[in-house]
């Protein structure tokens, strides 16, 4: 059966090919001394609050399980741009805000909206892979510009002005960044903002991890920029976000995004007829999110989570696995493991192998999974292997020591 070039364009997810690898030699390891410690898997440890899991048995019980609006339950829209409010001092309307089968759905119907067949969007090299998936599955092209840890491997507003071209649509970017955790700095981010709206483009930013900030320098939304001439750039911004990070609702497949109000009934046509609504039972349950007693254990969880980085990146420094940017959100650490790599005979600047082979000789040897560079981008991605830090405090200590005997 033919296959369509747009999914023959579509690389693997090398996340998950490493997961799977690691999921089978941990069954074999599973009863010995040494069980895997899985670092490669993007998902916190923690599961929704008390007060969201007896939300999603009430809408069972009480049978609100049926269709809501394309754009999700008014209630919920409410509730999230109360928390803009509460959480970063932002009013943001609530018909600006569509509900989503979770930040992949958002993206999808950002790009769908905005992208045709031959238009170019500028991104960070490393970056998610899946953003430029999206990208592509919208006939457009992703133009990977190379960043570095002096940017904080982010885009820069210079970057942007060079590399705009005349099929340049515009921008996608993360704050916190997935796989290096490093957000872009409120004023850097302005004269981005700035830059792509007086070439009449569009900034996408995804902002998943934002509620996972730990530096108030960098935990600000993008919706509250202001322009040089006190124009509110915000509005001309489309956020991404999600309940699966900071509100720990992974498997549960609910986000939305924030767009400019013209361009929500576009978004919502589209969204009536790829999705017809998000999960109702999900939608209920993440009312509860922001709850009070609710809140106050997501910002408890922030903090181990703040506290896990300031144990694990010193360490991996320690160990020569050097993390050159302390990430200020996220959990996750992009460390560069070109010594490692030349203490175990493997050449760390072969793009095919390097992180790659150094991934799985450390699953062999160490029985820890990671996430080798290949997925995030081109810019030596052999160099690089991410860590996540979304593990107990114990997994992380253990896996330290492992880390230090093989090393």
């Amino acid at each position: 059966m033919p296959i369509s070039r747009r999914a023959q364009r579509i690389e693997p997810f090398y996340v998950m090919e490493v997961a799977k690898a690691a999921s089978v030699l941990a069954q074999q390891v599973a009863h010995t001394d040494s069980p895997m410690i899985f670092l490669n898997i993007g998902e916190p440890d923690f599961t929704a609050p008390p007060l969201v899991q007896a939300a999603a048995q009430r809408a069972i019980q009480d049978g609100q399980t049926q269709y809501t609006q394309a754009t999700g339950l008014p209630e919920l829209r409410e509730r999230i741009s109360g928390w803009y409010l509460q959480r970063f001092g932002l009013h943001i309307d609530p018909q600006r805000i569509v509900l989503t089968a979770g930040a992949s759905a958002a993206l999808q119907l950002a790009c769908l909206a905005l992208i045709d067949a031959g238009d170019e969007v500028l991104m960070p090299d490393p970056s998610y892979p899946c953003n430029r998936h999206f990208v592509s599955a919208a006939e457009g092209t992703s133009v990977l510009l190379p960043t570095t840890a002096e940017q904080r491997f982010q885009l820069s507003a210079a970057q942007v002005q060079a590399a705009w071209g005349p099929r340049t649509r515009g921008v996608l970017l993360a704050s916190p960044s997935n796989p290096t955790g490093t957000s872009i700095h409120p004023d850097e981010m302005r004269h981005i903002a700035q830059t792509v709206h007086e070439r009449g483009g569009v900034t996408l930013i995804d902002e998943i991890y934002l509620g996972l900030s730990h530096d108030a320098a960098f935990g600000q939304s993008a919706l509250g920029l202001v322009g040089d001439g006190g124009e509110p750039l915000g509005e001309h911004i489309l956020s991404i976000n999600s309940f699966s990070k900071y509100f720990h609702m992974t498997g549960w497949r609910l986000g939305w995004l924030v767009a400019p109000t013209a361009l929500v009934p576009a978004i919502e046509r589209l969204a009536q007829n790829l999705f017809i609504c998000p999960s109702t039972i999900s939608q209920h349950a993440a009312l509860a999110c922001f709850e009070p007693d609710s809140l106050a254990e997501y910002e408890r969880r922030r903090t181990e989570f703040k506290a896990r980085r300031d144990y694990f990146i010193p360490e991996l420094n320690r160990l020569g696995l050097t993390v050159p940017v302390m990430p200020d959100g996220a959990f996750y650490a992009w460390a560069d493991c070109r010594g490692a790599c030349q203490r175990w005979g493997l050449d760390a600047d072969d793009p095919a192998h390097g992180s790659w082979d150094f991934a799985f000789e450390l699953m062999h040897r160490a029985h820890i999974a990671a996430t080798p560079g290949r997925d995030f981008g081109l810019a030596n991605p052999q160099r690089y292997i991410r860590f996540s830090t979304a593990n107990s405090m114990a997994q992380l200590q253990e896996a330290v020591a492992r880390l230090e005997r093989v090393l």
